[in-house]
C-alpha cells in the first residue's frame, strides 16, 4: 500500500488548509532537489507536490478521502490517459476533452448541462464528520486513560435498512422529474436563456417515489440515536487536541461509508499547576531560614513527591527546573520539565527567641559577623 498524502506531509486527516500549506513548505524546503542530497529527493519532492495539490483542493480532497489513496491514484492515472478518473475528462476535477469544452465550463457556473437532462448521481458518498467534546483532569492526561463519551447522532434506520420505505411499499416513477432524478429551470440572463439543472426535490434524485414512508424515520432513512463510545485518551494529550474515531460519524449515502467522529479534548489542569506545552509550572513556599541557609524540600509532582535542593541565599521568586518531571510527550519519547518558583514566606508573628535573633541579624548590618561564634546557628535554630 502506498504512503498516503496525509503521511507524506505529516499532518492529521482533519488538518486545515493552513496546516497543510505550512507542512508542505517545511517538507519542500527539506527535499527540494536543488538543496537536498538525499538519494530519493526528487521522487519525494514530487510526492510532496502531489499531496499538496490534492489536499488543498476541496473537491479533490473530498474524493481522496472517499475513495482512499490507492483507488484515487488509480483513477487519477486513468484520467490522465483519457479515462473518467479524478484528473481526466468527465471526472470531477476538470479536463476539457472528450465532450467537455464549453459544456463543462457552463456546468461549473450553472450546475447543469446546456441542454438540460443528465442522469442522477448514484455514487457512494461518505457521511459527514461529527464533533463532540470530552473533559479529563491532569492526572488522566498524564497517565492516559479510557473514557466514555455519550452523544446523540444520526444513524441508518434499522426498520427500513436506510431506504426510507417499508420493503413491501410500491415503487412509482417520480411525477415531478419523470424518473430523471433532476429538474430543469429556465432563467433569462444577460447571456440569453439559460437552463439550470438541479436534483429533484421530491425524490431526492432517485427518480422514484414509494407508496408509503417508513414509520420510524419518516422516509428519511436516518434516525437519531444515543450512543456511548469508549475513547482511548493518550498520555500527554493537551487541551484543544482532537481524537478521531473512524466511521463513528453520520451514515454515508448510496452505500458510502460513515463519516468520522472528532472528539476535542479539554484538560482541566486544576489550581496547583500551570501548563505550557509539555512543561508544568508550580509555586512552592519556603521559610526565611530555608532561603538564607538552604535546605532540601519535598515537591509534589503529578506522579509523586521528589526532593529539590534550595541553595543558601535563594531569593524569593527564583525558579528551579526539575528535568523530566512534566507531562509525557504525546508523539515523542520522554517528558517535559517541571519549573518550581519559590516564594519566601515572612512570618506574621515572632516569639522572643526569633525576634532576638532577627534583631541581632539586623543590627549586624554590613558589619562583619563572627560565624564561629554561632550567630547563624542561633538564628536558624530559632525558627
Amino acid at each position: 500500500m502506498s504512503e498516503d498524502f496525509y503521511d507524506v506531509l505529516g499532518v492529521s486527516r482533519d488538518a486545515d488548509e493552513d496546516e497543510i500549506k505550512t507542512a508542505y513548505r517545511k517538507q519542500a524546503a527539506e527535499y527540494h532537489p536543488d538543496v537536498s542530497d538525499a538519494e530519493n529527493a526528487e521522487e519525494r519532492f514530487k510526492r510532496i507536490q502531489k499531496a499538496k495539490e490534492v489536499l488543498t483542493d476541496e473537491e479533490k480532497r473530498r474524493q481522496y478521502d472517499q475513495l482512499g489513496h490507492d483507488r484515487f491514484t488509480e483513477a487519477d492515472k486513468r484520467g490522465a490517459t483519457g479515462g473518467g478518473g479524478p484528473g481526466g475528462p468527465g471526472g470531477p476535477f476538470g479536463g476539457a476533452g472528450g465532450g467537455g469544452g464549453f459544456e463543462d465550463i457552463f456546468n461549473q457556473f450553472f450546475g447543469g448541462g446546456a441542454g438540460g437532462g443528465g442522469g442522477r448521481d448514484d455514487r457512494p458518498r461518505q457521511g459527514r464528520d461529527l464533533r463532540t467534546g470530552l473533559s479529563v483532569d491532569l492526572a488522566e492526561a498524564f497517565e492516559g486513560t479510557t473514557k466514555q463519551v455519550t452523544l446523540t447522532r444520526p444513524t441508518s434506520c434499522g426498520a427500513c435498512d436506510g431506504t426510507g420505505h417499508p420493503p413491501d411499499a410500491d415503487v412509482r416513477t417520480c411525477q415531478q422529474c419523470n424518473g430523471q432524478g433532476q429538474v430543469t429551470q429556465v432563467q433569462q440572463t444577460p447571456l440569453g436563456r439559460v437552463q439550470q439543472t438541479s436534483t429533484c426535490p421530491r425524490c431526492g434524485g432517485a427518480g422514484e417515489t414509494y407508496s408509503e414512508d417508513c414509520a420510524d424515520c419518516g422516509g428519511e432513512g436516518v434516525v437519531r440515536e444515543e450512543a456511548t463510545l469508549s475513547v482511548e485518551i493518550p498520555a500527554g494529550i493537551r487541551s484543544g487536541q482532537s481524537l478521531r474515531m473512524e466511521r463513528e460519524g453520520a451514515p454515508g449515502e448510496n452505500g458510502g461509508p460513515n463519516g468520522d467522529l472528532l472528539i476535542e479534548v479539554d484538560v482541566d489542569v486544576g489550581d496547583r499547576y500551570e501548563r505550557d506545552g509539555d512543561d508544568l509550572r508550580v509555586n512552592e513556599a519556603i521559610s526565611f531560614p530555608q532561603a538564607v541557609f538552604g535546605d532540601t524540600i519535598a515537591v509534589e509532582t503529578v506522579d509523586g513527591s521528589v526532593e529539590m535542593d534550595v541553595p543558601a541565599g535563594t531569593q524569593s521568586g527564583e525558579t528551579f527546573r526539575l528535568k523530566g518531571k512534566g507531562m509525557p510527550r504525546i508523539r515523542r519519547r520522554g517528558r517535559g520539565d517541571l519549573y518550581v518558583q519559590v516564594a519566601v514566606v515572612v512570618p506574621d508573628s515572632l516569639n522572643d527567641d526569633q525576634r532576638e535573633a532577627l534583631e541581632a541579624f539586623a543590627e549586624a548590618g554590613g558589619e562583619e559577623i563572627d560565624i564561629g561564634g554561632g550567630f547563624f546557628e542561633k538564628l536558624k535554630s530559632s525558627f
